[in-house]
């Protein structure tokens, strides 16, 4: 683990500083063998956009592996090692076959599997294609994403679906985002709340809503799926609780864009589902679904047609304008950038509003070091109507401030009181999960109402 620097205590005291450490290799480094990497391959990843895989192969790259996604003329996905074993031509000039994919240089056959299929090149009796496979992934489709399995075959897991995934009345709309950065901090600025403070609101201008910029009681709690953070802000006579969610080690769930906190509501569901994919240790992809239902988009503003490869539909999430434009008004990719291609943890001073960022990291330690001593990693055993719960929400309650009650400590305590509700309880593995929960929020509520006209 490494040692956090100290501040420096003299002015002008640019050159005691002393040489750049190396990164967090344990948390950072994803190629094969790698503890972090190793982690990150026990869980399904999405590669690509299904828009992108069309009737010739994609070539992507993860984990620092070069690849292709192809589909074949049956409609189903491969993975497959992008240089043929032959003679290494590349597979983005193969072409798809009824059952797999055929190198363009000899003809050489690959099923979706992997295995040689045929070496045409070879006498009639040749038995070499009995004996060899080239590399490949197992793959599958689901709402337009294109999904791979890295790890070891035999310990590949069952494809999860979580309950967002189900929500009613939502339309799941797939895009991505490339960033030249190492994962982890790309994917901890979902754990850092307080930059919506002031990257998002106070600095420059209001990217989402004015609300945002009031600086929230901060609580950050371990759920069955991994971790949240909680926000709790006064708005005027409302309480805002605001949760996201990361599901480990790289899926996060965020909530409404433009929340304002104005109209009350109970446990609204989740605005976008978005993994953090490694290409390799420098460069990464968020890839997953905008959603789009009216809970997330009750003003209008969110754009459809915006979101897609390389594209999504808000403010500051890919390099955009010049560079300059982007001095003047940076947004998540600048600051998360310029951290350098790999953050340097020891170079870093963390503080109380960091308290997200150093729990997500002590659980990601724990479960690679869980896989490295072979124990189990932990997942989820709650299941509602056959679906895994999530825990990202946004509720506000009418809940002007109390004669008499100090106001931060009011706000703490309706901030942990909703946590409750959406984590824990028997309620969780129900098929009303969903009526249950948003049914206590309500009942909560009530219970303030009294206190609130003393």
């Amino acid at each position: 683990m490494a040692i956090q620097k100290q501040f420096l205590s003299k002015p002008f005291a640019g050159y005691l500083n002393g040489p750049i450490p190396e990164e967090n290799a344990e948390l950072t480094h994803v190629e094969k063998g790698s503890p972090g990497g190793e982690l990150l391959r026990r869980y399904w990843q999405p590669v690509a956009l299904t828009c992108e895989v069309t009737d010739v192969p994609l070539g992507v790259r993860m984990f620092g592996e070069d690849l292709v996604v192809f589909r074949n003329t049956s409609g189903e996905y491969g993975i497959l090692d992008r240089h043929c074993p032959h003679r290494g031509t590349s597979l983005e000039f193969g072409l798809p076959t009824e059952c797999g994919l055929r190198c363009c240089y000899h003809g050489w056959l690959f099923g979706m599997d992997g295995k040689v299929l045929e070496t045409p090149g070879d006498p009639p009796g040749s038995t070499l294609k009995d004996r060899l496979y080239h590399g490949a992934y197992p793959a599958r489709e689901y709402k337009g994403l294109v999904f791979g399995y890295f790890g070891p075959v035999e310990t590949m897991p069952d494809f999860p679906v979580y309950d967002s995934y189900e929500y009613p009345g939502d339309k799941l709309v797939p895009y991505s985002v490339s960033y030249p950065c190492n994962w982890l901090q790309v994917q901890e600025n979902v754990m850092d709340p307080a930059h919506a403070v002031f990257l998002h609101t106070r600095v420059t201008f209001s990217h989402f809503s004015d609300t945002w910029g009031e600086l929230p009681v901060m609580d950050f709690v371990e759920t069955p799926t991994g971790m949240i953070y909680v926000t709790t802000r006064r708005w005027k006579d409302k309480v805002w609780v605001r949760s996201n969610d990361i599901l480990m080690p790289n899926l996060a769930q965020v909530g409404h864009i433009w929340e304002d906190g104005q109209e009350a509501k109970q446990f609204g569901r989740v605005g976008i589902t978005r993994w953090t994919t490694p290409i390799d240790n420098r460069t990464c992809k968020v890839i997953g679904w905008r959603h789009f239902h009216p809970e997330v988009d009750p003003r209008g503003i969110a754009r459809e047609d915006q979101c897609g490869p390389g594209s999504v539909d808000f403010y500051g999430q890919g390099a955009g304008g010049s560079f300059e434009e982007r001095q003047r008004l940076p947004g998540d990719y600048d600051a998360i950038v310029t951290q350098r291609p790999i953050a340097i943890h020891a170079l870093e001073h963390l503080t109380y509003c960091d308290k997200g960022v150093v729990l997500f990291r002590k659980l990601l330690r724990r479960d690679i070091r869980r896989l490295a001593t072979g124990e189990d990693i932990p997942l989820s055993r709650h299941r509602s109507n056959g679906l895994i719960p999530t825990y990202c929400h946004d509720t506000v309650l009418d809940l002007p401030p109390l004669e008499g009650v100090d106001d931060l400590e009011l706000l703490e305590e309706v901030g942990r009181r909703v946590t409750e509700i959406v984590v824990e309880g028997d309620h969780h593995d129900g098929d009303d999960r969903l009526e249950a929960v948003r049914s206590k929020l309500l009942d909560y509520q009530r219970s303030l109402l009294p206190r609130a006209a003393e």
